[in-house]
């Protein structure tokens, strides 16, 4: 029987306050491994200790990297948001505010639509 594998995309919280997202298929070695501090280099080995705060588990590859992606992109507030099972505040701190928002457009008071005038 062929079981599929699993990635696990994950977050941890490092001893500075910051986050650090990566993708493994085993959590709790890769914990040990990021505590343990085996690269110098790496981000988590001068925030040690780091804690797993969160996970998602995935079966296709390219599914958890794109999502490793995606969640570093993230604001701290909608990371924490997702973490908090918090659905409400994730949809709301991912509307766009920006000035070019199309929810910033307006026509104008005069505006005519074409083939109406």
């Amino acid at each position: 029987m062929l079981t599929q594998k699993r990635l696990y995309v994950y977050i941890l919280s490092c001893s500075d306050g910051s986050y650090y997202i990566g993708v493994t298929n085993n959590p709790q070695i890769r914990l040990q491994q990021h505590n343990n501090g085996i690269n110098k280099a790496a981000y988590t080995y001068s925030r040690r200790p780091v804690k797993l705060l969160y996970w998602e588990e995935y079966t296709d590859f390219k599914q958890a990297i794109a999502r490793e992606k995606q969640l570093k992109g993230w604001t701290r507030d909608k990371k924490e948001a997702l973490m908090a099972g918090n659905c409400a505040l994730l949809h709301e701190l991912a509307a766009c505010k920006n000035s070019t928002s199309h929810l910033n457009f307006s026509f104008g008071k005069d505006y005519q639509p074409p083939g109406n005038g």
